[in-house]
Parts: structure tokens; sequence; C-alpha cells
């Protein structure tokens, strides 16, 4: 639809809309013109995405919504849209739907057949893990890290014979248990620790969980929101031991070559190594 404070005219749908993770000027273009354009713009909090309007003057019909929302208002935005509305969704920060509200909407309103698309943008996980120094080929995004150690370290450890860098994000209070918990979960990995992206007091902070136990012991917690990027396993990390119960457990449901392979993948070894392994266990058994 054509709103009356916008030239630009949108087709009726769902506009998923990514916003600033700390920089107002870190927004698109075209995010801007279909916050200028829509009918609707459905936020977490109206009070934070008003701040963001006024700052590209820009003046629109704001309403709460996030996947504590009930049926009804989820029914409601889908009717609006039938209707021949465009309704934008924001978070207060980043992507929606990334570790925020708007699963529950996009779900029903891809069921109901209504027009959804994304104007990506700004990306916390991402823009943490550019920044951090540690690798970036193969990634995997924890979301936020349980509150309690203990499911903590049960959910960290889930993730160690990944050969992936992992993302997570935490709070300043919990700062120091996170660190304590990634170590007791994965072992003396390097952590980046990044917080106050694109803000005045940027920071990265890398180095291994003791390295860092000191440093915020002597210095104090930061402030802000941080993200926790973590390095990947290690080869040494593997104990033959481990690869061989590995390959074992892998050979019960797959053939020599696929199971070599299987394990390569988790742990990041040769494959042809593995295989040789693979056909001498094959051999004893």
């Amino acid at each position: 639809m054509l709103n009356p404070d916008s030239n630009i005219i949108l087709k009726s749908g769902l506009y998923i809309v990514a916003t600033p993770i700390g920089n107002l000027r870190d927004i698109s273009l075209r995010a801007l013109d279909v916050l200028r354009a829509c009918d609707v713009i459905m936020c977490e909090d109206t009070r934070v995405t008003r701040k963001l309007l006024a700052a590209h003057q820009i003046k629109a019909r704001l309403y709460s919504y996030n996947d504590h929302s009930d049926d009804a208002r989820r029914s409601s935005i889908i009717e609006q849209v039938k209707e021949g509305k465009a309704i934008a969704l924001v978070s207060d920060a980043g992507m929606p739907l990334i570790s925020d509200p708007g699963y529950k909407l996009v779900r029903d309103a891809r069921e109901a057949d209504i027009y959804v698309t994304t104007i990506p943008g700004a990306n916390a996980p991402l823009a943490a893990l550019q920044i951090s120094g540690l690798p970036s080929d193969q990634f995997c995004f924890l979301g936020f890290l349980p509150h309690k150690a203990g499911a903590r370290i049960k959910m960290l450890g889930s993730w160690k014979s990944v050969p992936a860098t992992l993302i997570c994000f935490t709070s300043a209070p919990r700062l120091m248990a996170s660190i304590e918990d990634v170590a007791t979960a994965l072992g003396a990995r390097d952590i980046a620790v990044v917080r106050e992206i694109t803000k005045m007091y940027e920071e990265v902070r890398k180095g291994s969980p003791s390295d860092l136990l000191d440093y915020y012991g002597e210095h104090g917690l930061p402030k802000g929101e941080i993200v926790l990027v973590i390095a990947p396993p290690d080869e040494t990390e593997f104990s033959d031991d481990a690869i061989a119960d590995m390959i074992r457990d892998a050979l019960k449901s797959m053939r020599t070559k696929e199971a070599a392979g299987f394990v390569a993948n988790i742990t990041g070894l040769k494959k042809n190594d593995l295989y040789n392994i693979a056909l001498s266990i094959d051999k004893e058994d």
C-alpha cells in the first residue's frame, strides 16, 4: 500500500526489518524506505523503536509484538495483511527472530500463504565473529547461554565435538561464571569477549579462560551486552581412544568409508587417516 507520508509503494505482506545493534546509522536505505512506507510497525518495545524512527525523521503507527503475544494478536496481523496492508516487524536491535521475537508470526504468515520478505542488516553474532580473530569458515550460533551453571555446562558440552567456532550471548553479571563453564565443558579454548559492538566503547578481549578470569577479576566486570566467541576444538582434544570409540559407534550403522567421513566431519581430522583406523577396527571385530 501507499503510506501518505511516503512515495514508496509496498505490496501487502510482512517485512522483517533489521535495525541497528548500536550505532543508529547502521540501517540500510531499503530498511528506511520500508519503515516510511509501511502501514504498521510491530516492535518489541515501542519506546526503543520510537527513538530509532525519530533519529531518521520517520512517523509511523507502532504496536508492540513479541512471541508471548497471543494467537489473537498474530491472527489480527495476518488479517491486516490479507486486507492489503504492509506490516513491518522489527526487534529492539539487530535481525528479528535471531534470539528475538518473530518466529511464530512468520510461521503463521507462511501458513496463511501471505508475502513474507526480509530487509537484512546488522547482526550481533556475525559482527562479533568478524572482529573476534577466531576462525570464521564454520560457526554455530547457540543463542543465550542458560542462567544456571548445570544447564550451561550441559548445553555447551553437547557442542564439544562440533568442529566450528561457537557464538553465544551472555550478560555481564554472568560473564565470569560463563567463562568458567566454557572451560569446564570445552577445555582451555580461546574465547573472545566482544561487547558494545558498533558503539563508542566497543571492545574485543581475547584469551584463554584463565587469562580472561584473571583480567576481569582484577579489573571488574564490563558493562554492556556481551557476545562470546569460542574457538573450535583443536585436533589434540580428541584422544586416540576417543577417536576409536567414535569410529566403532559409526561402524554400527555405516560402511567403513562412510564412518571415516562422518568422524572426519566431527573432529576435523584427515579422512584417509580415519579410514585406515576404521579398517583396523573392522578387522579386529
